[in-house]
């Protein structure tokens, strides 16, 4: 392994340019994204600690790494989809992780939704280095990645996200670069306050309408139509409809993120009165072993509540 210093800096990616890219973390989110950034083109190695999920990119042409150092070097672009703070900051700064490493001018993308804090933290380290680095957490659950339309909010340094839009543009539909580092993390926990009280409003709309033996398809139809409608309402109704809640988005991922959300706006001073009550609800479904269902299971505590589960 050669030191950093000794490692040859990689070129800016240009706009139309063909990336070398590595990708950490293949789950549910990554593993379509990292085949839509194969389709596009893109030089594509990626790395999971489960291999079996690795298959899709494997089908695909992509190339399925040992280790996340073999996924990293020679990589123009680093980007990683994993669980939570801490899974981000070993995959970075651990003994065999990206930062030991990643050549100078590497550019790394963080599509994982974690504190804020921590993002800047490591944006800094990642400077220090001589690495670019960008948050860019998504929104949009398992469809939108497999239908590369996903919404992705970026912070970090403008010239660097204008070097990763042809990496945003395979795998998003939506992309805005909301300010500097952190930005982007903070603006995916609005994003998740907002999902959340969304999917909590819809779910007890559900139990009180099944109550009065309201037709509930027609009913949600014709919500859907006026003010009441949103993509929470579009995406979630047939889950709540069919009682169904394979996971496009857990709701242990949705108690974390609603976790970050409550620190981040202590921190500010800002009072979230609604806020910290869905936090709380989605803490219940967590706690009652709803955490690897889809978040519209939040519809099973309201049930529960109701004594109608």
């Amino acid at each position: 392994m050669r030191r950093e210093d000794e490692r040859e800096p990689h070129p800016t990616p240009g706009r139309t340019t063909v990336s070398s890219i590595a990708f950490i973390g293949l789950g549910i989110m990554g593993s379509p994204m990292a085949v839509h950034l194969v389709r596009a083109g893109h030089s594509v190695a990626g790395y999971n600690r489960s291999p079996a999920k690795a298959k899709a990119l494997a089908e695909a042409g992509g190339r399925v790494a040992a280790s996340i150092a073999d996924a990293v070097t020679g990589a123009e672009v680093v980007a990683l989809m994993v669980p939570d703070s801490p899974d981000v900051r070993d995959v970075l700064t651990g003994d065999d992780g990206v930062f030991a490493h990643a050549a100078p001018g590497t550019l790394i993308i963080d599509f994982s939704s974690i504190r804020p804090d921590v993002t800047r933290e490591l944006a800094e380290e990642a400077g220090r280095r001589g690495l670019r680095y960008l948050d860019a957490p998504v929104s949009g659950g398992e469809a939108g990645a497999r239908n590369a339309a996903l919404s992705i909010m970026v912070g970090g340094d403008g010239d660097a996200f204008e070097a990763a839009e042809p990496i945003f543009d395979a795998v998003g539909k939506t992309v805005v670069h909301v300010g500097p580092s952190g930005a982007g993390q903070t603006v995916k926990a609005a994003n998740q306050l907002i999902v959340a009280a969304n999917i909590e409003a819809l779910a007890e709309a559900v139990v009180f309408l099944r109550a009065y033996g309201v037709d509930l398809e027609a009913a949600l139809e014709v919500l859907g139509g006026g003010l009441a409608g949103s993509a929470v309402l579009a995406q979630k109704q047939a889950n709540m409809l069919n009682h169904s809640f394979e996971p496009g988005f857990r709701i242990a991922l949705h108690h974390k993120d609603m976790g970050i959300v409550t620190s981040a706006a202590r921190e500010a001073g800002v009072v979230l009165p609604l806020g910290a009550l869905v936090a709380q609800l989605v803490a219940a479904a967590n706690a009652n072993g709803d955490g690897g269902l889809d978040h519209s299971a939040l519809l099973r505590g309201v049930e529960r509540l109701s004594g109608t589960s």
